[in-house]
């Protein structure tokens, strides 16, 4: 098999997870997600459940594979930071950025249709419970990256990847809430900005000494 034919047959793979996952979120949408089966799902999609299951596991899954670009972004971000800059720099930036391109991973959009995906994943146990387990990769992932480029040992790294994970995952979830209450992302971006500063001040006193620069191959 060649490297085209592998190729077609991966995005011709995503192309139907992603079929899948949008006529899934519309139903949860529509009906709510504890009311829509996978049956349901799989009706709507036109596909059979075995099929189905071969490219989700969990009807959870439907949902949260809006968030699958995002797997592993922290532990990318700190694997291409430029030399001499800090993981916590790099992560900190990063997540300024995303906050004023108003990444709806960061819980900061107000679009109607991804204000009201975002409030059914904070609203629904069953899809809180499955975001923790991607947290929980998140995690392993990022850890992997401050050993490799920090330096830093493995039970090291995998504390300060939990806090810096969680630490994010709580923003999203406190910008989703000032949304709510502000009414628009814009009114709430200055908040969002200032409560990530707090955030990774934290992390910062915290993981300055353990986490160090990229080394410089000057």
């Amino acid at each position: 098999m060649t490297e085209k034919t592998t190729g077609l047959r991966e995005r011709k793979k995503e192309r139907t997870r992603q079929a899948l996952s949008d006529a899934a979120v519309a139903l949860f949408l529509e009906h709510g997600f504890d009311k829509v089966s996978v049956a349901d799902v799989a009706a709507a999609a036109e596909v059979s459940k075995p099929t189905l299951f071969r490219y989700f596991p969990a009807k959870e899954d439907l949902a949260l594979h809006r968030f699958a670009d995002h797997q592993g972004e922290a532990a990318r971000v700190v694997r291409a930071r430029q030399a001499g800059r800090s993981p916590l720099a790099a992560l900190r930036a990063h997540f300024h950025a995303r906050l004023d391109a108003y990444d709806p991973v960061t819980g900061l959009n107000d679009h109607p249709g991804i204000r009201a995906f975002i409030d059914m994943l904070y609203t629904t146990p069953a899809l809180l419970a499955r975001l923790v387990r991607y947290a929980d990769r998140d995690e392993e992932l990022l850890a992997e990256a401050l050993t490799e480029t920090a330096g830093a040992d493995a039970l090291t790294a995998r504390l300060a990847a939990t806090q810096i994970v969680r630490v994010q995952q709580r923003l999203a979830l406190e910008n989703w809430r000032r949304v709510s209450a502000c009414g628009t992302a814009g009114a709430a971006l200055a908040g969002a900005h200032a409560d990530a500063d707090q955030g990774f001040d934290l992390l910062e006193g915290g993981l300055a000494g353990v986490l160090p620069p990229a080394p410089s191959h000057q």
